[in-house]
């Protein structure tokens, strides 16, 4: 019996009006997100957002384990071993899970309607890009969030980069190279959720979401919505993450423009003896070289740029990295042959140069084709 990896229900509250809930249900792959999820999820959003009767949408995942750990990897690598052609554009996996992941999380980003993200435990790449556009962002007392793509030679996506180079300086880049993770105290601090739950508070919070009178008019619906949740959380304060307690620090050895003095930091890191920084240090120095310099460009590129043009910058990047970039080896450490020995190229920091990083922002596409994704923002 075949299962469906998005599971969706329409719940009556007290008001008359319903509660549109979707479940992200790959448990067992602590809910990575595929292509025909994302597909599921657009499609429903969409329709719930044309419905009068939906007021609130709920998004969340099955299992206590975690929200959604990133993309489908083993798809994502099968996409490339299949283009044979090492063109980017040739890649036909990639051109149509991009555009529909990115899209997916613009119209999280632009809904009519409150999304009540519920971010407990592993939120990772995809999983952030899914939460971080939702009106109402709860973290719990087992979130672990975090960008880790270094370690398997991409970038921040999925909007990423326009999260990170809005972060108070050296934040972002530092979270960029090093995948740190992050509990609920940081993620509130830098603005990443906007409330902390206990994981064990899922089902009074859905009960009292029902139990809310909500109207159908966007700005009653998210006051309501944020009262509900600043009651249960209640006025205890949240205790201070590893980050906060080192940001003075982290701001120091990352701000700036000094590509080589920053790597030079993280990589030092590993002789702090704070065991988070520690840990944060170890990821940089066994992460892709190209992958540190490209985040780095990116964050610098589009950190003036609208959302719109954010993703826009991303889907070329995107698909540039599915063909030329250590993307492929990446995977294939880590979750394929599971050797976690990856050759990554090039393998030095400082063979990763500014001037080899411009390959990436090449518009792969013939010319005279529109960008895939041109028309977002427009409506």
């Amino acid at each position: 019996m075949t299962v469906a990896p998005v599971l969706f229900s329409e719940l009556a509250s007290a008001g008359g009006k319903k509660v549109g809930v979707a479940t992200l249900n790959k448990p067992g792959a602590l809910n990575g997100l595929s292509l025909e999820m994302c597909r599921l999820l657009a499609d429903r959003l969409e329709q719930w957002e044309q419905d009068d009767q939906i007021a609130v949408v709920v998004l969340h995942g099955a299992g206590e384990r975690s929200f959604c750990a990133g993309g489908d990897l083993q798809d994502m690598y099968q996409g490339m071993v299949d283009n044979t052609s090492r063109d980017p554009w040739g890649n036909l996996h990639a051109r149509e899970f991009f555009d529909v992941e990115y899209r997916l999380d613009y119209q999280i980003h632009t809904y009519a309607k409150p999304i009540l993200c519920w971010g407990s435990g592993v939120i990772m790449g995809g999983g952030v890009g899914l939460m971080m556009g939702a009106s109402h962002r709860v973290v719990t007392d087992t979130t672990r969030f975090a960008m880790p793509e270094i370690s398997i030679g991409l970038f921040p996506d999925v909007g990423g980069t326009w999260m990170l180079a809005r972060l108070p300086g050296g934040i972002g880049l530092f979270l960029a190279l090093t995948g740190a993770q992050l509990g609920a105290g940081d993620c509130l601090h830098l603005g990443l959720a906007d409330y902390a739950l206990k994981a064990e508070q899922w089902d009074a919070l859905m009960k009292g979401v029902l139990a809310v009178s909500w109207q159908g008019r966007r700005n009653e619906d998210h006051i309501a919505l944020r009262a509900l949740l600043l009651e249960m959380q209640g006025p205890e304060a949240i205790p201070e993450g590893p980050l906060q307690q080192q940001l003075a620090f982290i701001r120091l050895s990352c701000d700036g423009r000094d590509f080589d003095a920053i790597c030079a930091n993280i990589a030092a890191m590993a002789q702090h003896p704070d065991p988070w920084l520690q840990r944060a240090a170890r990821n940089f120095n066994a992460g892709s070289p190209g992958s540190a310099r490209l985040s780095y460009t990116l964050l610098q590129r589009v950190r003036l740029l609208s959302l719109a043009d954010v993703f826009r910058e991303e889907y070329i990047v995107s698909l540039q990295c599915g063909a030329q970039g250590d993307l492929q080896e990446g995977i294939r450490a880590l979750i394929i042959d599971k050797d976690k020995q990856p050759r990554w190229n090039p393998a030095r920091l400082e063979d990763a140069t500014e001037a080899w990083v411009q390959r990436f922002f090449e518009q792969p596409w013939p010319v005279g084709t529109e960008h895939p994704l041109a028309d977002l923002g427009r409506h």
